[in-house]
């Protein structure tokens, strides 16, 4: 039989697509039982030609032949043949849960093609099983990658979509509430998001990704446009506060050296309200406008109050008069002679009156005080006209004779109550008594 050199031990084996290949330095690691090497070599043999044959199943084939001399352990090249391929079924295997798709068909294609007749001593029926074997799995792990992808295809639609979502949101916002600083670098920070999704994630349907970018796009050109009305009016509407402070700042500086208080200060406050509704200009010019209406204020306001301070000083010496004067007019209360007391009074009164305002805390306890005194001596006068009035006077001596005669009458049935021993009339008669002697009394006072 001629040489089939691909079937000679010297060569070695040439790579494939999808093939696991292993080195002497790099064996593969896997938890599988690996076969004993004395079973291996059980299922080959060299005939006296120098022809090495495999048991493949019910049949015997010839895998290699040795021209020359035949080596020591001829076998032992094609078992370990057999050994690498089974280690590479057992590495496949393991690693089968975490490849792709294309990747298992390449390998298991590989695999297949290693198994169907390998120039290699050992119990191939059983390599071809557990492939066969791995081909099922392989099938299940390609429908979990198609799952795997397809969910992952649904959540990359569904991020890119939050990110336009969000964009719609950010340009949709109320203008007048926009914080355009922080939106601004927000849409820019989704852009960022948005090419990190394109280039990172798994590919989506191009048409989808279309519509999602024109979205996108979109929300961000309405925002930009939204941004520049909105300064536009902004400044407009700053324009037009600067424009109208100033004419507030004028008033407001032609006020400043007034001294009629009272009505400038009312004109201040209408003033101030008018520079609160005029709105803002902007800061730069705001601030200096404030300022300058703040000074012509501040002018007017400080003159005020420096008046209000001298007068706050005249009015605590005013006060310190008027108690000065209360000390020499309180005393003339114990006084009853009424010409004694005008006389003393009327000139500490012309006093009271020269002196002027003080403290406004102070006014009622000092006018209290001296209208004691001037109460005092109008009772007096008051007594002195009711007791020299001749009408009040007659009816007064009238109703003292009356009450005279009720007493006396009442002293005789006094005594005929005690004649009687009729305890309960005495207490009566007595307290009556007592009543009409008090009336009397107050009588005769007029």
């Amino acid at each position: 039989m001629t040489e089939q050199p691909d079937m000679t031990p010297k060569p070695k084996p040439v790579p494939t697509p999808g093939k696991i290949h292993l080195s002497a330095q790099n064996k593969p690691v896997n938890t599988a039982k690996t076969p004993d090497l004395s079973q291996v070599l059980s299922f080959g043999r060299v005939d006296e030609d120098g022809r090495v044959w495999v048991k493949d199943g019910d049949q015997e084939r010839q895998i290699g032949q040795f021209p020359a001399e035949v080596p020591e352990n001829p076998l032992k090249i094609y078992a370990r043949r057999y050994l690498d391929l089974a280690a590479q079924i057992s590495l496949f295997a393991e690693r089968l849960p975490k490849l792709a798709e294309r990747e298992i068909d390449q390998t298991m294609s590989s695999l297949r093609e290693q198994v169907s007749e390998p120039a290699a001593v050992g119990d191939l029926p059983a390599l071809r099983e557990k492939v066969a074997k791995l081909q099922e799995k392989a099938d299940k792990r390609k429908e979990e990658v198609a799952a795997e992808r397809a969910q992952a295809k649904e959540e990359a639609r569904a991020n890119r979509e939050k990110v336009v979502v969000r964009a719609e949101e950010i340009a949709g916002q109320d203008s007048s509430r926009t914080q355009w600083k922080q939106s601004g670098q927000e849409l820019r920070d989704l852009l960022d998001q948005w090419k990190r999704l394109q280039h990172d994630g798994p590919r989506i349907e191009r048409s989808f990704e279309d519509e999602l970018w024109k979205r996108f796009a979109a929300a961000r050109s309405l925002f930009e446009k939204n941004r520049r009305a909105f300064f536009n009016e902004l400044d407009s509407a700053q324009t037009q506060a600067k424009v109208a402070k100033e004419k507030l700042i004028k008033q407001a500086e032609a006020l400043s050296s007034s001294t009629n208080w009272g009505d400038t200060s009312r004109a201040f406050r209408d003033l101030m309200s008018q520079w609160k509704r005029a709105g803002r200009a902007s800061r730069r010019d705001d601030d200096v406008l404030w300022q300058r209406f703040h000074h012509a204020q501040q002018v007017f306001f400080d003159a005020r109050n420096a008046q209000q301070e001298a007068e706050s000083a005249l009015e605590t010496e005013n006060l310190a008069k008027k108690e000065a004067i209360l000390e020499k007019a309180e005393p003339l209360k114990d006084l009853t002679d009424i010409e004694q007391l005008k006389a003393k009074l009327r000139p500490l009164q012309e006093q009271w009156d020269e002196v002027g305002h003080v403290p406004r805390a102070d006014v009622e306890r000092v006018e209290r005080r001296m209208r004691a005194v001037e109460d005092h001596l109008r009772t007096l006068e008051e007594d002195l006209w009711r007791k020299s009035n001749p009408e009040t006077k007659a009816r007064a001596e009238g109703m003292a004779g009356q009450l005279k005669s009720l007493i006396a009458d009442i002293e005789a049935q006094i005594e005929q109550a005690k004649s009687a021993g009729n305890e309960a009339k005495l207490k009566e008669l007595q307290d009556s008594l007592q009543a009409r002697k008090a009336w009397l009394q107050q009588v005769e006072t007029f």
